[in-house]
């Protein structure tokens, strides 16, 4: 119960107070993470989609459920998706691209960045609201499944911290490879009750990005930090949405 506090605590803003936090706590949270996105996914899905029925266009309603998202993880994963192609960006050395990464302000690639994913965001879930309700919420609640499991990527053995302190110390390498594994193919076969073919496919390529950032962010920088976990997810996130608004 306390990782799966955790996971609620660092993915959603619920506020379910503190509790000890160690490695095993982190281990199991990161597993739920995708259990946490589901759950914020259904909640906020169901707030655009009561928009909808009061006669807001779908454009109104993911506008809606972008801002929603922002303020449901107190845009955590928004700014660390900035810090991170701040840092990235930078083309410096690891050293130096961390300090970039560590400061409080947001540069040109930060913003760049933040404003080109919620766009993406809001134009695939514009397209997913114009279909029946129903239809609507299992998309939106999938995607959100298959973002957090960008953290669940994020965590696997193999991939180091790369800093000494901070959140990627505690749940870096938290996972071992077939845990993360079957996760993910646990979390596909979910998604077929959202859609039985871009379902699974959206599950897919979103740990498929999580791990190619992670990857090159080991590359780069040395290994994961918490920003980069907040960049995974928020990219996972993108990419399923728009997998999953595509055309049937």
């Amino acid at each position: 119960m306390g990782g799966l506090r955790l996971a609620l605590t660092l993915f959603t803003v619920a506020p379910l107070g503190g509790s000890r936090v160690d490695r095993g706590t982190a281990r199991t949270a990161m597993a739920f993470a995708p259990l946490a996105g589901l759950l914020l996914g259904g909640v906020l899905g169901s707030l655009a989609l009561g928009l909808r029925l009061g006669g807001a266009s779908p454009l109104v309603a993911a506008a809606a459920t972008v801002g929603l998202f922002a303020l449901g993880t107190r845009a955590l994963h928004l700014d660390g998706l900035a810090d991170t192609a701040d840092g990235l960006g930078s083309y410096q050395g690891p050293e130096k691209a961390l300090e970039i990464m560590k400061k409080s302000d947001i540069g040109p690639f930060g913003v760049v960045a933040i404003v080109a994913v919620l766009l993406i965001d809001a134009s695939a879930l514009t397209t997913v609201y114009a279909r029946p309700w129903a239809e609507a919420l299992t998309l939106v609640a999938a995607g959100a499944a298959a973002g957090r499991l960008g953290a669940t990527v994020a965590c696997r053995a193999g991939l180091p911290a790369a800093r000494p302190e901070g959140l990627g110390v505690l749940v870096a390498q938290t996972l071992p490879r077939t845990a993360v594994s079957g996760i993910t193919l646990l979390v596909a076969a979910a998604a077929v009750l959202a859609d039985p073919v871009r379902g699974p496919l959206a599950v897919l390529l979103a740990a498929g990005v999580a791990w190619a950032l992670t990857h090159h962010a080991r590359r780069r920088l040395g290994g994961v930090t918490g920003d980069v976990i907040g960049a995974a997810v928020e990219l996972a996130t993108m990419t399923a949405w728009l997998v999953l608004a595509t055309t049937p």
